[in-house]
């Protein structure tokens, strides 16, 4: 046990601190302050834009709702959110309690929380924003549960292709590169010290089918202290 225990941690180490060694391909490379395409067919939760840097943005969300499956232990990212967005799926076909059919949009999230015990599991909290004109009132379903959020603000990088297991740890590495120094870079380390939140999350804003144009992010969700904005 404590050998497996070793080893996860050294592999996730391995995996931030490779981001300054690998090779970023063009498909990969980040797209900072622009809005996502899909969000121009579909529902997107609206935010603002608080400061444009280098490889990075940050945005103020307003109290979106989401909502989300119970934590999903995996080995991969890609496992669980396809595992969590065919429940997700369901229930917006109207495999809920109010046989209600709800719009598709976008983005879906997976809140990514490694863990330190055997086989390198993390915990993965796979979420589909509900549209306002449902919000007041999303239908209920067994196994699921709403997510309201207050006022957030999250640092982003943008990313392109299909998501990858072996990517996303260096994408998350890469964003952490790119606030550290900053007031962000402490506001995110300050907020996950205090609120014990998800390591990272993954905002993915394509169907499957979908080949070109495709953007996913990296989100740190972090709060910010009266005054910290405009320091």
């Amino acid at each position: 046990m404590a050998a497996a225990t070793i080893a996860c941690k050294v592999s996730v180490l391995l995996s931030l601190f490779s981001v300054w060694f690998v090779y970023v391909s063009s498909d990969s490379l980040p797209n900072v302050g622009s809005f996502p395409p899909t969000c121009q067919r579909i529902e997107c939760p609206s935010y603002d834009l608080i400061q444009v840097g280098n490889g990075y943005e940050i945005r103020r969300y307003n109290s979106p709702v989401w909502i989300s499956n119970p934590p999903i232990q995996d080995i991969s990212l890609v496992e669980a959110t396809r595992t969590g967005f065919l429940r997700l799926f369901d229930y917006i076909q109207g495999k809920n309690n109010y046989k209600q059919k709800i719009e598709m949009t976008a983005p879906v999230i997976s809140e990514v929380s490694p863990s330190d015990g055997p086989f390198c599991e993390s915990s993965f909290v796979v979420s589909f924003y509900v549209p306002k004109e449902n919000q007041a009132n999303p239908p209920p379903a067994k196994g699921l549960q709403v997510q309201r959020w207050k006022t957030v603000y999250v640092a982003v990088r943008q990313f392109g292709g299909f998501v990858k297991d072996s990517e996303v740890g260096e994408q998350a590495a890469a964003l952490k590169a790119s606030i550290a120094g900053t007031k962000w870079g402490a506001a995110v380390e300050k907020s996950k010290s205090a609120n014990h939140t998800s390591v990272y999350t993954v905002a993915q804003y394509n169907a499957p089918f979908e080949y070109d144009n495709r953007v996913n992010e990296i989100w740190f969700l972090f709060d910010i202290e009266d005054g910290q904005q405009t320091m």
